[in-house]
């Protein structure tokens, strides 16, 4: 739109691809900033847009099962560049999208250097953006640069936004056996919002407990990258593995106390152990691990963790990590279309908002940008809603999830992809046609079909929504 101030979009990553695509299409100037070749980083490898520094797969794409497939096809439906260059660069990974990543990249940093809408700034964002600047989109991911992280910081409070980010496992609710694990909080206390039977509690006597600690600290781990070495922990989120190593009792004083709690199932029997999973998300259907951060390998984590009573047969919406991040505590400091309360004309984007994963970046920066132009031209989107893969990814980063409830501890609100466990649940629980009650793999595949069918109404009942009128000058 001639006779508008340009939408600046900082960092040429898949976040800030999709968004300044996003805007260029809708008929607004963009200046997209990438400090590439001019600044590397230590994980780049080229000056490409949209290069894909880790892994060649977006995941699956199964958009009737899984909650990234079903990401994908919602993108493509709203015209994401990200998808429609992914689609094209296509290499065989039976149910997943895995693309040739250099001919992606390619592609992505042609199309939008031909875009008219689009100017190219290679150059470096080293502060705070230009005041003049009226809007603006940050997406510089997991790698900011130091001074623009130092001045995002100084900005929001934060007292550092890069360190070693260790983070637990979360579990899907559904999965856990409340036969063998039950609700109560320590000592009956009933925090802020709670009831007392706030957390859910997995005992283990004696040798599941030193059979538990053996496990973890023989248990194969991961390595640091090499950028990663002068990175420190995050303060208090020592991994687990890291405590028992300590001595074969740490944990039983530590995350695993056992103290203040009495197991219904048996209750004269007092346990050596207890693991408790927190409430991670307002909806319920996920929780945490306490105390669990981890560095611990994927499947080490699964097979090691199953091992403890009540969770046999979890299910992981998310395993533990320890990497060097740069994220925001986004539900604390953007609002619901991702602006920083602090500093309304920066809208953030990507991993910096505390999304994990390519696909989930770019369908934030894809957001990001329409939220932007909205803004630009005097209106306001409708919230997506929340049963949509897009909504729900959202509403997690910006404001569904539990914080830390106890003064002082450490922020709670970490990296996440999207998966089922951040939909709202099904009003009904699926059924066959008999209506029968389901049970096992045939009641979660059809769960997941019923998931994925709402999302797609829904979102089609998003899109085909009048456009908003400008908002009335105040």
């Amino acid at each position: 739109m001639s006779g508008t101030a340009p939408i600046h979009v900082i960092g040429g990553g898949l976040a800030g691809s999709e968004a300044a695509w996003q805007i260029a299409e809708r008929g607004h100037a963009v200046v997209l900033h990438e400090m590439r070749p001019l600044r590397g980083t230590d994980a780049h490898q080229t000056d490409g847009l949209a290069e894909l520094v880790c892994s060649n797969s977006f995941r699956s794409d199964d958009a009737n099962g899984n909650a990234v497939g079903l990401l994908h096809q919602e993108m493509r439906s709203l015209g994401s560049l990200i998808m429609r260059v992914g689609d094209a660069h296509q290499v065989p990974a039976g149910g997943a999208l895995a693309v040739d990543r250099d001919g992606f990249s390619q592609s992505v940093t042609r199309a939008l250097e031909a875009h008219p809408n689009i100017t190219l700034a290679r150059e470096e964002v080293d502060g705070l953006p230009p005041a003049a600047w009226e809007r603006v989109i940050v997406a510089t991911g997991p790698l900011t640069s130091p001074a623009l992280a130092a001045a995002i910081g100084e900005l929001t409070g934060a007292e550092s936004l890069a360190f070693f980010d260790a983070i637990a496992p979360i579990v899907h609710r559904d999965s856990i056996d409340i036969g063998k694990a039950w609700f109560q909080s320590r000592y009956d206390k009933a925090g802020p919002g709670g009831t007392g039977a706030d957390y859910i509690n997995c005992p283990l006597d004696r040798e599941q407990y030193d059979a538990f600690i053996a496990a973890l600290i023989a248990g194969e781990k991961t390595s640091f990258k090499e950028w990663e070495a002068s990175t420190p922990y995050f303060d208090g989120c020592l991994p687990i593995e890291v405590m028992a190593e300590r001595g074969p009792e740490t944990l039983r004083h530590g995350p695993m106390k056992p103290v203040g709690l009495t197991n219904p199932h048996n209750p004269t029997v007092k346990a050596c152990a207890i693991v408790q999973l927190r409430q991670d998300n307002a909806l319920g259907t996920l929780y945490n691990m306490v105390g669990f951060q981890t560095k611990l390998r994927h499947a080490e984590q699964v097979r090691v963790f199953r091992t403890i009573p009540g969770l046999e047969n979890a299910e992981f919406a998310r395993l533990g990590g320890l990497h060097r991040n740069t994220y925001l505590d986004s539900p604390r400091l953007l609002d619901a279309t991702l602006r920083l309360k602090a500093e309304p004309r920066l809208r953030f984007a990507g991993q910096i908002t505390g999304c994990e994963g390519y696909v989930e970046s770019a369908a934030i920066g894809l957001m990001a940008g329409r939220f932007a132009v909205a803004e630009a031209e005097g209106r306001a989107l409708p919230p997506l809603p929340q049963t949509t893969a897009l909504g729900a990814l959202i509403a997690h980063i910006t404001g569904g999830h539990i914080e830390a409830e106890d003064a002082g501890a450490p922020r709670s609100f970490q990296p996440m992809n999207v998966n089922f466990g951040l939909f709202p649940p099904l009003a009904q629980a699926p059924r066959n046609e008999t209506g029968r009650r389901l049970r096992g793999p045939e009641k979660a595949a059809l769960k997941k079909r019923a998931m994925t069918d709402r999302a797609r109404a829904d979102l089609a009942g998003w899109i085909a929504a009048p456009t908003p009128a400008p908002l009335a000058a105040e």
